[in-house]
């Protein structure tokens, strides 16, 4: 007889489990996509001022084809508004002519919307120049 009164005491015990346990898996998959989102954001931009790093050290190119290759590549991996804030500038670092990009970017801290961050990536590649 008891053990027929203990399983009636947990019925439903398993909604109540489910329902606690559930809200926090789906809290840790948000944060595990967030951050995905955040590294693709931030590879995306380190990827694209390198090669318009390496495009405007080219012999035949200048400091604007640089710039302008990186904003094509962000704009075509992201958004438009990630490429709003590319420079470039020729710098010199150990004795040697560089061409250095930098992205200033928002970074998105929820999802896509809400607050933002920013982000700066600065890319350099060797002068062909020299």
């Amino acid at each position: 007889m008891t053990s027929c009164r203990a399983r009636r005491d947990e019925r439903g015990a398993a909604i109540v489990d489910v329902s606690l346990v559930l809200p926090l898996l789906l809290l840790v998959f948000l944060l595990v996509l967030q951050l995905g989102l955040i590294l693709h954001v931030r590879n995306t931009l380190i990827v694209s001022a390198a090669e318009g790093a390496r495009v405007g050290a080219r012999v035949d190119a200048e400091l604007a084809d640089g710039v302008a290759r990186t904003e094509d590549l962000i704009s075509g991996a992201l958004n438009e508004a990630y490429a709003a804030n590319v420079t470039s500038q020729r710098a010199t670092v150990g004795g040697v002519a560089v061409v250095e990009v930098t992205v200033q970017a928002p970074l998105p801290v929820l999802a896509l919307f809400g607050p933002e961050a920013s982000l700066t990536v600065i890319a350099r590649a060797f002068e062909e120049r020299q």
